[in-house]
Order: structure tokens, then C-alpha cells, then sequence
């Protein structure tokens, strides 16, 4: 499958945390014709604030690879807006001086863990979006504990939090991550279908958000339109009166034991 009709198919699926542009794809072979592997895509929410005119909302923000987009993360300084960013292994090594900013900001932003090498965290071998699954407990274990060691090692608190690429998992790695003391962060509201959204599309999605939702976008795209409308949604979001908080900042719930 080519680059365009991957994309097409993210946007087809609502695919949330695969940065297409830069994952490259595994070669046909026997794991194109593993049996299908039962995933989920759990969903998380917030404690409400259940004030009117005053929804409280979680932004969260993936850090796959690539660049950091200047327009979200500017955005979010100059608004004093508080984020979770989860970030990979790989982007920690091209990103420093977007890094410095949430290190200089730590009331703004919760640096949490979104693996190594951004493989997805199933633990049986099959094709999650077209990319190569972990494919077993000990391959899930080196994607997230190499995630926290490279955060680790740039300075970064240990994390509390764990999203996989693509945010689905089979419900025997979800057990598996959870043991290892991480709650794993699903979402609410996808805010820019995995950053091959529209601009406008985008903005309206994430100012769609009600009371205690989990939006979810990325923070590492900035040559895609989607960064614009997230922009310009979390201006938007400001002028409504929302409460922005961070995970850790609030109870909350998620589904298919991820955070019980």
C-alpha cells in the first residue's frame, strides 16, 4: 500500500496516533497472514467540573517522530495552556530545544510515555494500520520501558502514563503494561484524525469538546494543515471559559481496565 492510500484509510478509520508520513511500512510476508488479533481502542475521561460555561478538558498531545510544531507549542505558551505530551524515544533525539520549552514550562506541561520506536502494543504478531505490532509480551515491554528510559535520560521525570502507537492494544497487553505501574491514556475526542485533517475540520472537532473529555492531537506535524485548526481551537477554547488540565492533575476513568 502506498502513502496515499494509507492515509486515505487512517483518515477512513479515524486513526489517532500514527504518524503516517514516517513510519515505515513492514515488507508482505507471514504477518500479513496472521490471524486476526482482537484490539481496542479504549476510551478516557475526566471528572467533570459540571459548572456551566466552564467544561473542563484534558488536551493531550502525541510526539511520534518528526519536528515539533512551533504553532501548537507556541500557542500553548503564549496561552498558558496546560498539556500532556507524550512523547517517543525518537522524537526526544530531534527535538531539544522543543524540549527545553516543556522543561522550562513544567506548570504548563506533563511529559508522559509514548514509547520507543512508536511500534503498537500488541503482543501478538499482527498489522495494526499496516505497521508490524510489538508481536509479544517481552517486544511490549522493550517499547515501553525503552520509552521511559530515554525520558529518563533527557531530564524528564519518570512517566505515570503510557499510550501505544496507533492507542490500540489487546487486552493482554493492556494487563501487561498496567503491571508494569503505567495507567495507559485512551481518549475522548480525536482532534485531528492522526493529523490528516483539515484545518477547519480540526478547530471544529476540538472545540466540540464537552465536560471532562480527553482530546487528542499531535504535537509533530508541522507541515500539516491539522496544526493550524488545533491552533486555533485552543484559542478558541480559552475564549469559552474551558479548564485546561493535565492527567495527572484529576481523577479519571478509562475503559478495558486501563486505569483501574
Amino acid at each position: 500500500m502506498n502513502r496515499i492510500l494509507l492515509a486515505s484509510a487512517f483518515l477512513l478509520a479515524g486513526l489517532s496516533t500514527l504518524c503516517a508520513a514516517e513510519t515505515p511500512l513492514p515488507a508482505a510476508g507471514p504477518l500479513m497472514k496472521s490471524p486476526a488479533v482482537k484490539l481496542v481502542e479504549p476510551h478516557l475521561h475526566i471528572a467533570r467540573s459540571n459548572l456551566a460555561g466552564h467544561a473542563r478538558i484534558a488536551l493531550t498531545f502525541d510526539a511520534c517522530m518528526g519536528q515539533a510544531d512551533e504553532r501548537i507549542l507556541s500557542t500553548l505558551v503564549r496561552e498558558r495552556i496546560p498539556a500532556t505530551i507524550f512523547v517517543t524515544a525518537r522524537w526526544l533525539k530531534r527535538n531539544p530545544a522543543a524540549l527545553a520549552v516543556f522543561l522550562q514550562n513544567p506548570d504548563l506541561f506533563e511529559l508522559e510515555n509514548h514509547g520507543e520506536n512508536h511500534i503498537p502494543a500488541v503482543d501478538t504478531p499482527t498489522l495494526v494500520y499496516g505497521i508490524a505490532s510489538a508481536g509479544s509480551p517481552q517486544a511490549v515491554r522493550q517499547e515501553v520501558e525503552g520509552g521511559a528510559a530515554a525520558m529518563l535520560a533527557s531530564g524528564i521525570p519518570a512517566p505515570h502514563w503510557f499510550r501505544g502507537s496507533t492507542a490500540k492494544y489487546d487486552l493482554s497487553a493492556i494487563g501487561e503494561i498496567r503491571a508494569m505501574g503505567y495507567r495507559i491514556a485512551g481518549y475522548s475526542v480525536n482532534g485531528d484524525g492522526g493529523s490528516l485533517l483539515g484545518a477547519a475540520i480540526t478547530e471544529k472537532r476540538i472545540t466540540s469538546a464537552r465536560d471532562g473529555d480527553v482530546v487528542i492531537s499531535h504535537i509533530n506535524q508541522p507541515t500539516h494543515a491539522a496544526g493550524e485548526g488545533v491552533a486555533k481551537a485552543l484559542v478558541d477554547l480559552k475564549a469559552k471559559g474551558t479548564e485546561f488540565v493535565r492527567l495527572d492533575d484529576v481523577e479519571d476513568t478509562g475503559d478495558d481496565k486501563t486505569t483501574e
